[in-house]
């Protein structure tokens, strides 16, 4: 019995209780979602629900009086081992170890699927993440989002939401022209602009623009007037830089179905048409010579310029044009990823999307992340030798892979600071905690390979009531949490949620591990119990996986 069974059958016994008279309630007073949770102390028993308390005043009743009514009815239920009261209404439900052990069969024949549910479907959700500058390799801010925002999207899609995953490239502005100017006086010997970047990656760059040019028997950028030039090592430079960006994300196991460029906004008269909506609904003013939207009439601390007085459009302008794009390509919500310098942006945008007659926080989520540090041997790492001022994805790659680098980045709130300590992500210790969660896998597979070995397999009978040691249905317990944890991580948008709950299952599955027994000892022969228990372990296996998939990290199968 799966903690879902176990809510429907609590909501027939409730039902069933109003319809003969025992409670009285009007029938449209009966929730839909009658909810059960793990008890903090497992002697209280495997589920516990608050429904009493929720209802016992609507009723007229005492909250114990209504628990009581309703534990009586349930014990008799099949699968049910025992459901008293407990404190001020509650009802704590033990479930019969045959009824308990299903859950192994559940999870297996669900497979992929278990943990998968419907409670984001029929929403369409853009999810914007990274949009790094298309000006250097991505840091590791961008790493984090790349991370957290890849997760997010699988868990979206876990809970059947439609899932767009966006990067926004920033190729418009002054920025754009920092960099070009850069790459130019890197080509010619000379020191990066003032307010240009620095880093080996732009001598790279500026050479290969050069090599480029003269493969495709084009004149050598440098053989052009200043202005020609810069526009060529701008228009190269940045197709390389993208290039260089998405074979990165690639390779962290982030890819995009759209890669949008802010330009497009701008030659198309996407922010013409945006300002034009506006001035409709009465949002548009002018002073000092500058066009103006008034977001102050939607809890903004000021108004906004769209157009400067010398006509050229704000930054701010091209985000309403690209809002209105990602509703017009059907997205019920928008949800952006930003870094942590992005703070004063959420006013601005919440009233823009008020101003548009959407509802903010519906229609639109800013999440924003607190920056991440790398630290060895007690220090911080600061600066990459390629990017001269910043640590990347690349150096955080190189120090620990893929799987370590993504699962320290999502395993924390993104409103945290994240330290992430290279030495410890080294380790193949317990202390690790990638390492911790993997190696739970592995031991499962090994401990399926060898009861194959000593023929204990799944092809006979599963008696789930052999499940009866403590061990086994605090595992079990575990198992069934998991479906819930995925639904509220894809709610809240928090990936953290299921790193911390692979870490709970991991200790749980070590701890059975040296309590049960898969395969027989020299003298035993295989018995229902080791049949059982090697279905056990092999849920587990799935559920680990299953839970690894969601944050893009892989489940070895030896370590």
């Amino acid at each position: 019995m799966t903690p879902k069974d176990l809510e429907k059958l609590i909501h027939e016994v409730l039902t069933g209780s109003v319809s003969d008279g025992a409670i009285s309630l009007d029938a449209e007073d009966i929730p839909q979602d009658v909810t059960v949770e793990r008890p903090r102390n497992r002697e209280h028993g495997d589920w516990a629900t608050n429904i009493a308390m929720r209802l016992a005043k609507k009723a007229g009743m005492n909250p114990r009086e209504f628990a009581q009514i309703i534990a009586d009815r349930l014990a008799s239920e099949a699968g049910i081992a025992q459901a008293e009261v407990a404190g001020p209404g509650f009802i704590n439900v033990r479930l019969d170890a045959a009824s308990a052990g299903e859950l192994a069969r559940t999870i297996l024949e669900a497979g992929e699927d278990y943990g998968r549910n419907e409670s984001q479907a029929s929403k369409h959700v853009n999810l914007e993440y990274v949009s790094a500058n298309p000006t250097g390799p991505i840091h590791l801010g961008g790493a984090r989002w790349a991370a957290v925002g890849d997760s997010m999207a699988r868990l979206l899609k876990a809970a059947g939401a439609d899932v767009t995953r966006e990067y926004y490239f920033n190729d418009h502005g002054a920025q754009i022209d920092r960099f070009a100017r850069s790459l130019y006086a890197r080509a010619k010997g000379q020191p990066a602009p003032e307010d240009g970047y620095g880093g080996q990656y732009i001598e790279d760059i500026a050479k290969q623009v050069i090599a480029d040019s003269l493969a495709a028997g084009e004149p050598n950028p440098l053989d052009l007037s200043e202005s020609e030039a810069v526009e060529a090592f701008r228009a190269r430079g940045v197709e390389l830089m993208f290039t260089e960006i998405k074979v990165k994300l690639k390779e962290f196991r982030s890819e995009f179905d759209v890669f949008f460029h802010e330009d497009s906004l701008h030659d198309s008269g996407a922010v013409d048409e945006a300002i034009r909506i506006l001035r409709e609904r009465g949002h548009i003013f002018e002073k000092d010579g500058a066009l103006w939207l008034r977001t102050t009439d939607f809890g903004d601390d000021k108004d906004r310029v769209l157009v400067k007085s010398d006509g050229d459009a704000a930054y701010f302008a091209g985000d309403l044009a690209y809002y209105l794009d990602k509703r017009a390509r059907g997205a019920d919500k928008a949800v952006y990823l930003l870094g942590a310098d992005h703070h004063g942006y959420i006013g601005r945008m919440m009233a823009m999307c008020a101003a548009f007659g959407d509802v903010p926080h519906e229609n639109l989520e800013i999440l924003i992340g607190q920056m991440v540090n790398l630290v060895r041997s007690g220090k911080p790492v600061r600066m990459s030798k390629r990017a001269g001022t910043i640590v990347t994805l690349d150096d955080l790659l190189d120090a620990v892979g893929v799987d370590a680098a993504r699962y320290s980045l999502t395993r924390a709130s993104m409103d945290q600071n994240l330290d992430i300590d290279l030495d410890l992500l080294s380790q193949n210790t317990n202390d690790n905690p990638v390492y911790y969660v993997q190696y739970a896998h592995a031991r499962t597979v090994n401990v399926a390979r060898n009861a194959e070995e000593h023929g204990v397999t799944r092809s006979g009978d599963f008696d789930p009531a052999a499940l009866s040691h403590p061990a086994d249905g605090q595992l079990l317990g575990v198992l069934a949490q998991y479906p819930t944890v995925v639904a509220q991580a894809a709610e809240f948008l928090e990936p953290h949620r299921v790193a911390r709950y692979l870490e709970t299952l991991a200790g749980a599955y070590h701890t059975w591990y040296a309590q049960c027994r898969v395969t027989p000892r020299a003298d035993e022969e295989v018995d229902a119990g080791h049949v059982a228990r090697r279905w056990l372990n092999d849920a587990v296996a799935q559920v680990l996986r299953n839970g690894l998939d969601l944050l893009g990290v892989s489940a070895p199968e030896r370590m």
